[in-house]
Parts: C-alpha cells; sequence; structure tokens
C-alpha cells in the first residue's frame, strides 16, 4: 500500500468538510437574507393556495426548501435499495438523481411563469450577445447562474457522458436553448436572450466543476476513487 496516499486522506478529508461547512453556511446567510420574503408568502403555500405561492418566485423558493426533507427520504430510500442489490456507488447515484430534479425543476418552473401579458403581447427575441446582461442585474445574473447549476453539478455524478466541461457547457446551452423557445412559442410574456442561454450554460459549467473530483469514469468511478486505487 503507498503511505504518501494513506498520509493524504485526512487532508482531503478535512477540505471535504470545510466546504460543506462554507457551502451550509453560505445558504444560511442567504436563507437570513430572503426570509422576510419567504415568510410573506409562507401563509399562502401553507394553506394550499396557487394565488400567491406556486406563481410567485418567494412561493416556490420556499416550497422547495419544504420539500427538502422529503428528497432526503427519496434519496436514503433509493441508496437503500441499491445497496441492498449490491450496487456500487448507490449514494452517489441516489444523491445525484434526486439532486438534479430537485435543484432543476423549481428554476424552470419560475422560468416558465407567465407574465401579466401572456398570449396578448408579441413574443419578443434578443439575439445580441451581452446587450441584456447590463439590464439583468446582479439578482438576475445570479438566478440565471443557478437555472441549470444543479443539472451541470449532478449529472457527470450520475452519468459518464456529460463528464467532461465541453459536454456540461453543451448541455446547459442545450437544455437552456429549449427553455428559450418555449418562452418564446408559448408568448409567456418574457424576452428569449442569448445572454440567458450564456449565463445558463455558465453556470451549468461553474457547478460541475465544483464536482469535478466525483464525476463519474468510464467504468462507473469517479477520476479521484481511479486515482486512489492506482496510487494503493
Amino acid at each position: 500500500m503507498n503511505h504518501d496516499a494513506s498520509l493524504s486522506a485526512p487532508p482531503r478529508r478535512t477540505r471535504g468538510i470545510v466546504l460543506i461547512g462554507l457551502a451550509l453556511l453560505g445558504v444560511a446567510s442567504a436563507l437570513f437574507v430572503i426570509r422576510r420574503p419567504l415568510l410573506m408568502s409562507a401563509p399562502r403555500c401553507m394553506a394550499g393556495r396557487w394565488h400567491g405561492c406556486f406563481d410567485t418566485f418567494n412561493g416556490v423558493v420556499l416550497m422547495t426548501l419544504v420539500a427538502l426533507p422529503l428528497s432526503a427520504l427519496v434519496v436514503w430510500a433509493l441508496a437503500h435499495r441499491r445497496r441492498t442489490a449490491g450496487v456500487t456507488g448507490a449514494w452517489r447515484m441516489s444523491l445525484a438523481e434526486v439532486g438534479m430534479v430537485h435543484g432543476t425543476l423549481p428554476f424552470l418552473w419560475m422560468t416558465m411563469m407567465p407574465g401579466g401579458g401572456a398570449g396578448i403581447v408579441p413574443a419578443r427575441m434578443s439575439l445580441v450577445p451581452l446587450r441584456d446582461l447590463v439590464t439583468m442585474g446582479p439578482l438576475g445574473i445570479g438566478g440565471n447562474l443557478l437555472v441549470f447549476a444543479a443539472l451541470g453539478f449532478f449529472a457527470p455524478m450520475r452519468f459518464a457522458a456529460p463528464a467532461s466541461v465541453p459536454r456540461v457547457l453543451a448541455l446547459g446551452a442545450g437544455c437552456s436553448v429549449l427553455v428559450e423557445t418555449a418562452q418564446y412559442v408559448l408568448r409567456l410574456d418574457r424576452v428569449s436572450s442569448v445572454d440567458d442561454v450564456l449565463v445558463n450554460a455558465t453556470g451549468a459549467v461553474l457547478a460541475a466543476l465544483a464536482s469535478r473530483r466525483w464525476w463519474r469514469g468510464p467504468a462507473g468511478a469517479s477520476p479521484h476513487t481511479s486515482a486512489i486505487r492506482r496510487a494503493a
């Protein structure tokens, strides 16, 4: 056994703990900032009212957070079933599948919400790159970065096919083009912009880079795991 690999394990574990701690701190800070809008939507969402909950950004975000325990339960159930069947990487596969769905569907729902003039105003399109970025603002850019972030983060962990930066970029851009096309065809009173595609794809790539050490390799193992096996 390679002793250098054994000695490097604790620092890797420490880095993982630090990254998880920073991520939790970031989520807690974000929730603290948006706590008031979320609490404003809480009565309508808890009463199951469509208007004021599922047709608002705040309501969708709140229900996404409320559904986290259910998603965690689904991850556990899938992982338990796979481990019972002797599947390798059961937890990673289950987390990736549920993470892709839970982290992407709410943003797709928000991007497909119709505006006040849906079905009335003509469909609009903006094909000049970088022109709309100046009007998005920090909140708009941040939101667009998150639309396919979960897909970019978890897809390479679950499937070997998208486990490369160019493929994740193509995946994010392709999904974004479909969304922008649907907005235009359905006349949702939204601007179908090429800048949305660029920012959506960038968010997918950045998220994919954050999960790179856990990507699924050709044989079903991540590059990080394969390197440890070669060193042993």
